[in-house]
């Protein structure tokens, strides 16, 4: 029995291989079709579902039944703007040497993970690259909505959903006919139903309950199923239209997302399914009280409340509705978080601020924040105080706008700083002189300490050499 990895050895090479992806490879074939007729409407697809369920062995099989050349770039390759334009850049614009006809299909897998200081500027350019390109694109995604709105809204999405199990079963049947194993009564079976919908891993439990062996009995498969993470959609429907709230709940324990997030996506899209009268008061009546003890977790940091605010944003949400609701409803993530983005700016801005006057006066940000600002904002809109308070302060231009309250820095706020870095600088030029002529004598600033004392320098302080804080 050969040690080669078996997902690799059993790939499929061609679409018609690939198994319990039926409808989403129909619509991939239908998509690769149209670049035949010339450059079509949608230049770039993104193929996206949880991990192992053939997204990229889908890509790869498309490219071979078209007879594209396939050039792929992946996570592990370092996606700034300079090398996607180089890389895939160069090879979405030129046809092939074996003639103008035939198409390379580009595939950038992990398209979900372009951020962070490696990939600065790689989304931008993947989005430009899309927009111009003449050759066919197909991106990868575990999670569509984890990737940028501009990412998304330049691709066709086209979803991979889970395997299921009795798909599995005759591809698992066939490779271990293919290795010379005899398989047990509910071997297969087992096989595929603790997989939870992921092909390779049970390719991959197949070749290792196998190692050794030519005859693999049921007791011999471990029965523990996977921590498979519950998709955020897929939990919205069933606290909207599920019966079992025993069940909802639990399903939430595999849920990548905290309660504090989990209540914003139930938030944005109770209003979307609850239209009976009352159906919707009374969800937003469990939505509050859960709202309740997710704020004692924040203030006494008691995270055993956790699980009463998911009861109720869960089961209470279930029991709220008198109704059954059908039909497909296109669930929106939370609209606080695009918002929180649009104003990331700004907020940057008022929490330094906050953190300077905080500073200069030893109190803390949040109650400089609170009860100081409304002090600062009415002394920087005094012409005659706004330049001591912003070289006090070292306050930015930016800074000066927000506590003035102006959507733009203006040629009056740019004056206020100048004249602060005049004030500054006129400060600066005192502290060294004063600490530059310590020690030197001089009759009208010399004062004797008394027999036998060394005579120390008293300057005397001017009305022009007045500290820039005392306004």
């Amino acid at each position: 029995m050969t040690s080669l990895d078996w997902t690799e050895k059993y790939r499929p090479q061609t679409l018609s291989q690939v198994i319990g992806h039926n409808k989403a490879v129909e619509e991939l074939r239908q998509w690769a079709q149209s670049w035949e007729k010339g450059v079509p409407k949608d230049r770039a697809v993104v193929v996206y579902g949880r991990a192992g369920i053939g997204k990229t062995t889908a890509a790869h099989a498309l490219g071979h039944d078209m007879g594209w050349e396939v050039i792929e770039l992946n996570a592990s390759d370092q996606r700034t703007a300079d090398i996607i334009e180089k890389v895939v850049g160069s090879a979405s614009q030129m046809s092939t040497l074996e003639g103008a006809g035939k198409k390379r299909l580009v595939i950038m897998d992990e398209a979900d993970n372009i951020h962070g200081t490696a990939d600065r500027g790689g989304e931008k350019a993947i989005v430009e690259l899309i927009k111009k390109t003449n050759q066919p694109i197909i991106l990868i995604a575990n999670e569509l909505y984890e990737m940028s709105a501009g990412l998304r809204g330049a691709c066709r999405p086209i979803q991979f959903n889970s395997v299921l199990s009795r798909s599995m079963i005759p591809a698992l049947k066939k490779i271990a006919e293919a290795e010379g194993i005899t398989c047990g009564l509910g071997v297969i079976e087992k096989l595929a139903e603790n997989a939870g919908g992921d092909l390779r891993s049970a390719i991959n439990d197949l070749q290792a309950a196998a190692q050794g062996k030519k005859k693999l009995e049921s007791d011999e498969i471990a029965t523990g199923e996977r921590d498979t993470k519950e998709n955020i959609f897929k939990i919205l429907v069933k606290i909207f239209k599920g019966t079992d709230i025993i069940e909802t709940h639990k399903a939430t324990y595999n849920l990548d997302e905290n309660p504090e997030d989990l209540i914003q996506w139930v938030d944005e899209n109770l209003p979307l399914e609850y239209t009976a009268p009352g159906d919707l008061e009374r969800g937003y009546h469990y939505l509050s009280r859960a709202s309740l003890f997710l704020g004692r977790v924040s203030r006494r940091q008691n995270y055993n409340m956790w699980r009463y605010a998911g009861v109720l944003m869960t089961s209470g949400i279930m029991v709220a509705r008198t109704n059954r609701y059908k039909g497909f409803v296109k669930y929106q993530p939370p609209s606080l978080w695009r918002k929180l983005g649009q104003t990331k700016g700004k907020r940057q801005v008022r929490d330094s601020i906050a953190k300077k006057i905080g500073a200069y006066c030893h109190v803390s940000i949040s109650f400089a924040r609170s009860r100081l600002f409304p002090f600062f904002r009415m002394a920087i809109k005094n012409d005659e105080y706004a330049p001591s308070i912003t070289a006090i302060l070292r306050l930015e231009p930016e800074e000066i706008a927000f506590l003035a309250e102006s959507k733009s820095v203006t040629k009056n706020i740019h004056k206020i700083f100048d004249e602060a870095q005049s004030m500054i600088e006129k400060e600066t030029e005192h502290d060294i002189e004063l600490f530059g002529g310590f020690g030197v004598k001089n009759d009208s600033e010399t004062e004797e300490a008394g027999d036998g004392e060394p005579e120390v320098e008293v300057r005397k302080e001017t009305k022009s050499q007045k500290s820039l804080f005392d306004f």
